[in-house]
């Protein structure tokens, strides 16, 4: 991929190639903003996602080493409504979420603005996370868009599959980056046992730091 977002590390093209291949057709029984597919296995892009619920947003986040990209970038997320209610009653994601993550350029310079970023109208690129476990062997799978019409179904075979099984928070997501739901899903206990353990082990090294250091 041109740059490192929350998602995907890379893009790769997928027909003919891919471990995951389209099941059974979805539908979304009264659930309008459930994921609909192109008859060539493609996301039909939720046009209207910006209406939907605004979870969080990031600046030159990266899972391996920082690249220079010479400008900053902003991640938005967003998921749809039926899904974000099925969260907030159960602290899990319910068959037929989409999360949709936005990438904007960052301006520095722009109006009376004298110190720091804001976003531009320039969008970078798009991408969902669904969950369609009718659709999908592992139940989840990733698209990226470049037109935000379309989107091509990324392969199981790449790093942005193993990274979320195995340090997201719930349900192969980076709840822990949306911080009003990183606290539903403490009180609902349906926080991942490998998330849980990765986090036991900073803090047990953080307390170990804490005691060798002396003022």
């Amino acid at each position: 991929m041109k740059h490192s977002r929350i998602w995907i590390a890379l893009l790769a093209p997928i027909l003919g190639v891919t471990g995951i291949s389209p099941q059974a057709s979805s539908k979304g029984e009264g659930n309008p903003n459930a994921p609909t597919y192109a008859q060539d296995g493609k996301l039909k892009f939720p046009g209207n996602y910006r209406e939907w619920l605004y979870l969080t947003s990031g600046i030159d986040m990266s899972y391996g080493p920082a690249a220079d990209m010479g400008h900053s970038m902003f991640d938005n997320v967003f998921v749809n409504p039926e899904a974000y209610k099925g969260f907030m009653e159960t602290g899990k994601w319910p068959d037929r979420t989409v999360l949709v993550l936005e990438v904007r350029m960052a301006g520095s310079k722009g109006s009376i603005n004298k110190n720091g970023h804001f976003q531009t109208g320039e969008v970078m690129g798009r991408e969902a996370h669904v969950k369609d476990e009718a659709r999908f062997p592992g139940k989840w799978a990733f698209f990226d868009s470049e037109d935000g019409v379309t989107g091509k179904l990324l392969p199981k075979e790449m790093d942005c599959y193993s990274c979320h099984e195995q340090h997201a928070a719930v349900d192969t997501t980076f709840v822990q980056f949306y911080p009003t739901l990183l606290e539903i899903a403490k009180k609902k206990s349906t926080l991942s046992p490998a998330y849980v353990k990765e986090e036991s082990g900073k803090a047990a090294g953080n307390k170990e730091g804490n005691k060798e250091y002396k003022p």
